[in-house]
């Protein structure tokens, strides 16, 4: 614990955004918030960050005990932060069930009770993806629901909702990972939905689709939303200035790649998450096959049409984490923001209260899950309209 104390204070550091047309330079703030071959773990991977109804972040990640393996003895962990993220608290365990994985996290506020629900995996320790998909594994991978009623200082146990959002014929399945979002106008306004994928059984293997699950009801039950085209994989979610919901997916390793352009797809829902409008792909969101995390920029507790998007920005390599700006509900992107020139992988943003936006991500020197940091963005920057600023 003292290490993580200490480093939180030696990696508080300012770094500057250089403007490529000569603006004058954007101060932000970074902090490491789990740092791989400490507290008892091998690896801390796959981030989300939401802010709690008090204000506090939390942090979420997975913490491997042997490996970085995506399989094995895995952990649920979260830590909070109630000074904005300069400072962090010791690793709460949220979930873990001994040698098996307890992951992907995405988690949300409910506006109306402030409970945290937090929608989350698992599967076998022993268990790999690649078995999972072609029905060879001793168990597959189900869905759970926890919640946190005080801040996120302790967590209720899991429950199983497998039944409710996984059709019998599906393989793989995983949720976010990053933050889900509870819809803010319209009729369905209060709705939580949470991005998924899932690998459908063909005889041999499994295709992937990206998906929604979604409630009405606070977490207390669960429904399957609509799916996307086969060949999109992570996904994430935010809710456009006119209440439609856009679902933007990770795409799978293939010959057919260069021809969609290297990049993420987009579908739209306008009727609340239950069907999809035509896939489209989105391509100055390029991609190396690695999950993103899309936000909007809502700070009046309104959506509005301000979308952000992060991810490793290269078509090949999993470097270079950037944040790009779009002031037209994700039409096009006006601006991009290099935070950074190491390896970096998957993140989450949020939007801090005061309206400063929060980015917690994977990356390190020599391999992008060498710790995870939170880098904290004013928002002037966001609401500026110059372009292209980086690192």
């Amino acid at each position: 614990m003292k290490f993580f104390l200490i480093s939180s204070l030696l990696c508080l550091f300012l770094t500057e955004i250089q403007s490529a047309q000569g603006a004058s330079p954007v101060v932000s703030s970074s902090t490491t918030v789990y740092q791989s071959q400490t507290e008892g773990y091998h690896t801390f991977r796959i981030p989300s960050v939401i802010v709690t109804a008090d204000g506090t972040l939390l942090a979420f990640a997975e913490g491997r005990r042997m490996s970085r393996s995506d399989t094995g003895d895995i952990d649920l962990l979260v830590r909070r932060s109630t000074d904005g993220g300069k400072s962090w608290g010791p690793i709460i365990t949220v979930w873990d069930d001994g040698k098996n994985v307890c992951g992907n996290p995405s988690a949300v506020v409910d506006r109306a009770t402030g409970r945290i629900i937090l929608v989350s995996t698992w599967n076998l320790g022993t268990d790999h993806e690649k078995e999972i998909n072609t029905r060879t594994s001793k168990d597959t991978r189900r869905v759970f629901v926890l919640f946190s009623d005080d801040d996120g200082k302790s967590w209720s146990s899991p429950r199983e909702i497998t039944s409710s959002v996984k059709n019998p014929d599906w393989t793989w399945y995983a949720t976010g990972p990053c933050h889900a979002i509870q819809l803010q106008k319209g009729k369905h306004k209060g709705r939580i939905i949470v991005p998924c994928d899932h690998g459908e059984f063909t005889g041999k293997g499994s295709i992937y689709h990206s998906m929604l699950i979604y409630s009405d009801d606070s977490g207390a039950t669960w429904h399957l939303g609509a799916q996307s085209p086969a060949g999109c994989n992570e996904s994430t979610v935010a809710e456009l200035s006119d209440g439609s919901v856009m679902l933007n997916m990770r795409g799978v390793r293939g010959p057919e790649r260069e021809q969609t352009g290297s990049c993420r797809s987009v579908v739209v829902s306008r009727d609340g998450g239950l069907t999809f409008g035509p896939l489209r792909y989105d391509t100055t969101l390029v991609e190396p096959v690695c999950q993103g995390s899309l936000l909007n920029y809502s700070v009046k507790n309104k959506p509005s049409r301000t979308l952000l998007f992060s991810n490793p920005a290269s078509k090949t390599k999993r470097v270079e984490m950037t944040l790009r700006i779009s002031h037209d509900n994700g039409q096009s992107w006006e601006r991009s923001l290099r935070l950074s020139r190491l390896q970096a992988a998957y993140s989450d943003l949020t939007v801090l209260p005061g309206g400063d936006v929060g980015i917690l991500y994977e990356t390190g020197s020599q391999s992008p899950y060498e710790r995870i940091v939170f880098e904290t963005i004013p928002g002037s920057t966001i609401t500026e309209r110059t372009k292209n600023i980086q690192k």
